[in-house]
């Protein structure tokens, strides 16, 4: 009662600002875009490219979706 309404992404955003700072994000991001396939099996890269890319703001969209 008389409280604020908070939706997911205002309580995502602040818990990442919180317990995950910028920089960590922004290696993450380094990561992803660096990414390499090399003597991983396929599915592994697979996995670790979907899983890196949830940090890259421009290509977790479904716009980007070709770009992947």
């Amino acid at each position: 009662v008389g409280g604020i309404v908070i939706t997911w992404e205002m309580f995502k955003g602040e818990f990442l600002r919180k317990y995950f700072p910028a920089d960590i994000r922004n290696k993450k991001v380094v990561e992803f875009m660096e990414l390499k396939q090399g003597e991983m099996f396929v599915a592994e890269y697979a996995v670790k490219f979907e899983s890196l890319c949830a940090f890259s703001p421009h290509y977790n969209t479904m716009e980007a979706e070709n770009d992947k």
